[in-house]
């Protein structure tokens, strides 16, 4: 985020401890203690913390199953089985040309796991660096008819990754689903759908309904996203393809001045959300140029405030930042894109 670390020594944390929620706060005084330490440090503890994710294939023990063994699967992963369904529907399902063309292509673009793991592994580091309180997940890979809506599902200890998601963008079973969609299902997107996921549990939504208080919000989640995936480009942490970055990194001054010509930042418009925050094909200026605009622009710009604010205050700590009110770090972040 380019500010240094060791320019500020460890003060006081109440104010921190009094903006979190009592659960968290273990996490948040653990975490606090981290920002005074050198980033080579930091990468050192990191790299040595004992975390080995290791990929339950439930789509294969459920493929290979004899009728005789559904119950078992079932009595083994329970929130796997709605209930209302009889073990003759997932014998039935076993046997589906769907699920056994999806099967195959799973098992040819993952035939072994070591490298997924790896990065979850990676990605479980760092989590556990910040966050010390998080157990490694029970991490579970699965067939999902390719519902694009649930690539990858994190819950306490649980973690459930759709296999069949992440196939590749010009894989022709995903033939019909729009292009913008089809450009994050590929494996190279995984681990920052993860952090994601991971992030959202911890940062709650603002209770503030102005743009602004949710453009600040998705900047503070790809804010914490870059510390938990340092190693993931930029373009991939947003979703975005390298030219997508380009053009909207290019086009900065401009995005601006229209949100600030249209009075949108204390708007509390619900379209807004649609139009700017939401994942879509482009991002809805009502201009010509909208077809050449990525969608969620606003969670990219939010960013960037987020950033401007980093650089203009680089005695703020992790935590700090994540508690400030959106207002006070757009007003102390200066923002202003030249370009």
């Amino acid at each position: 985020m380019g500010f240094n670390i060791l320019k500020r020594m460890c003060f006081s944390i109440s104010r921190i401890i009094k903006q979190f929620p009592r659960k968290g706060l273990l996490a948040i005084v653990l975490f606090f203690g981290f920002s005074c330490k050198n980033p080579d440090a930091i990468k050192a503890e990191i790299k040595a913390i004992p975390v080995s994710i290791s990929i339950d294939r439930f789509d294969r023990k459920f493929h290979e199953a004899t009728p005789d063994q559904i119950p078992e699967l079932k009595e083994k992963y329970p929130f796997l089985f709605p209930q209302q369904f009889t073990d003759s529907v997932w014998i039935k399902r076993q046997k589906d040309s769907l699920q056994l063309l999806l099967q195959k292509a799973v098992d040819e673009k993952f035939p072994k796991m070591e490298s997924l793991e790896s990065d979850l592994s990676h990605l479980f580091k760092h989590i556990q660096y910040y966050f010390p309180a998080t157990p490694s997940p029970h991490t579970i890979g699965l067939i999902n008819n390719v519902d694009y809506q649930s690539k990858s599902i994190y819950a306490d200890s649980l973690l459930i990754i759709s296999l069949d998601t992440y196939l590749g963008k010009q894989h022709p079973l995903y033939e019909g689903i729009p292009n913008y969609i089809r450009q994050q299902m590929d494996v190279a997107y995984l681990t920052s759908h993860v952090a994601e996921k991971f992030v959202e549990t911890q940062l709650a939504p603002p209770a503030n309904r102005t743009f602004l208080a949710q453009l600040i919000y998705f900047g503070k989640i790809e804010y914490l996203k870059s510390l938990l995936v340092p190693h993931v480009s930029e373009a991939i942490r947003f979703g975005y393809s390298e030219e997508q970055l380009k053009w909207t990194q290019e086009n900065q001054k401009y995005i601006w001045q229209y949100f600030i010509e249209k009075q949108l930042l204390y708007s509390t418009d619900p379209s807004l959300i649609q139009r700017f925050l939401a994942p879509a094909p482009f991002s809805k200026f009502y201009l010509e140029i909208d077809n050449q605009t990525p969608g969620q622009i606003g969670v990219w710009l939010g960013t960037e405030i987020v950033k401007a604010f980093c650089a203009k205050n680089p005695d703020y700590t992790y935590p700090e930042i994540l508690a400030l009110p959106a207002l006070t770090i757009f007003q102390q972040s200066n923002y202003k894109p030249t370009r």
